[in-house]
């Protein structure tokens, strides 16, 4: 009763007036598809321990400013564990969210499939993967919440299928369970910090924090919000310099200024509050790329932001993945430019900087919704080119964008450092360069 009560204490705390959906009809009777010896008995029991007649509560609530639909795992019932019943309760949820054009929140706590109902219990990970399909498809968004534990297929089918994934501080969250796996493997990399850290979950949330963190995701990717054609997103204003420079060097100098003003600064100036998503989902954090949703004069805006640094392959998978994301969800995309160019050393290689590019690349260029891009420091090369809109493309004053930086142009065409300045004029890299040979639409003021 009470681990049921504090399920039940959980759902409703995140949304207010919780109404539970009526349950579809039961699949499972006697010891189950199996005959499993005592499976009548081990379900009767685990119902007087969660005062609940399945591993899973299903309902829709009000979350912040909108409603939402509402999944949530007790694992006091036989540990959280999934059977044809619980898989059918789950995609019934998702079939009211695409109904009712409502967020999904999934609130983990399993052990995985239940073995006392074999395959017909392992097929729900297929059930559940469609039912994600087709809500995504829909452009309605699922938000995960991995609690302690996550683990086996309800990590592999739901979870990690979210598109925002959050986590409580410490959970247990891995494909194979504590109790199949080397007893040496539970470190770090099977907890919540570890998951952020490899890029695999966007935020770790305490469970205070957790109504208002929802309640602004809600609120921000609500489809409600998300209706029509998205209009581009604004041109930001210039933070930095107002005039342009007279020479290509001075461009440069301007730019790879410790004062310049950062993407962290536009986007403060730029967005009444904002979200941020981390990480590739393949193993990898990229400090040097922000990327999230955000609120811009009452508008839901994604923004991909680079921040100075030499990015590397989980830097672009991420701001692919939110182009993706936007495009899914019919949220116009805002894209920050300032990169010296992509990191190209052997650790980059070995990560697959090239294919990243690429798919960053093929983001941008696939994208059904707007993408406004600013250049706002150094352009350097492909690695700053591929999140730059090609129909769109904007500059500061403060800013340029070059083939190759003049430095690189003056070793590969064996000139010496003191031609470096000529060099950068001839690249045309000034932002009025940029505006008067089509690649930026015009200069931001």
């Amino acid at each position: 009763m009470a681990e049921h009560s504090a399920v039940r204490a959980l759902v409703e705390s995140i949304g207010q007036g919780f109404a539970e959906f009526a349950p579809p009809s039961s699949r499972t009777s006697g010891d189950g598809p199996l005959d499993w010896p005592g499976y009548a008995d081990q379900r009767a029991a685990a119902a007087g321990r969660a005062d609940a007649d399945e591993s899973v509560l299903c309902g829709r609530a009000r979350v912040g400013e909108g409603e939402a639909v509402l999944i949530a795992f007790d694992f006091a019932y036989l540990g959280g564990s999934v059977g044809e019943d619980t898989g059918a309760r789950i995609v019934a949820a998702f079939e009211h969210a695409r109904e009712l054009r409502l967020p999904v929140i999934s609130l983990i706590a399993s052990g995985g499939s239940r073995m006392q109902e074999g395959i017909r219990a392992l097929q729900q990970l297929q059930a559940i993967t469609r039912a994600c399909l087709v809500v995504r498809r829909d452009g309605i968004p699922h938000i995960s919440v991995l609690r302690d534990p996550t683990t086996g297929g309800m990590w592999a089918a739901l979870g990690a299928a979210a598109d925002v994934v959050l986590a409580a501080p410490g959970a247990r969250i891995s494909f194979g369970g504590a109790r199949v796996r080397s007893a040496s493997d539970d470190g770090a990399d099977f907890r919540a910090a570890g998951k952020l850290a490899d890029g695999q979950v966007d935020r770790v949330v305490d469970e205070g924090q957790l109504p208002e963190v929802l309640a602004e995701l809600v609120s921000l990717l609500h489809p409600a919000r998300l209706t029509g054609s998205p209009e581009p997103a604004p041109v930001p204003r210039a933070l930095g310099a107002a005039t342009l420079p007279e020479t290509g060097m001075r461009a440069v100098e301007r730019a790879r200024a410790a004062e310049r003003p950062r993407a962290e600064e536009y986007l403060d100036a730029y967005f009444t509050r904002r979200f941020e998503i981390s990480g590739d989902r393949s193993g990898g954090r990229d400090e040097g790329v922000l990327c999230g949703f955000g609120e811009h004069d009452g508008r839901t805006v994604a923004f991909a932001a680079q921040t100075g640094s030499a990015n590397t392959a989980a830097g672009f998978r991420t701001a692919a993945r939110l182009v993706r994301l936007a495009d899914q969800l019919g949220v116009p995309v805002l894209t920050l430019v300032d990169t010296p160019g992509a990191a190209n050393d052997a650790a980059a290689e070995r990560g697959g900087i090239g294919p990243a590019i690429a798919e960053a690349f093929s983001a941008v260029a696939e994208a059904r919704v707007p993408v406004t891009t600013l250049v706002i420091g150094e352009g350097g090369s492909g690695g700053a080119l591929a999140l730059a809109d090609p129909d769109r493309t904007w500059v500061t004053p403060d800013a340029f964008f070059a083939v190759i930086a003049p430095e690189s142009a003056a070793a590969i065409l064996k000139r010496e450092p003191s031609e470096v300045p000529d060099l950068a004029d001839d690249l045309k890299l000034r932002p009025q360069d940029l505006v008067e040979l089509g690649f930026a639409r015009g200069i931001a003021r």
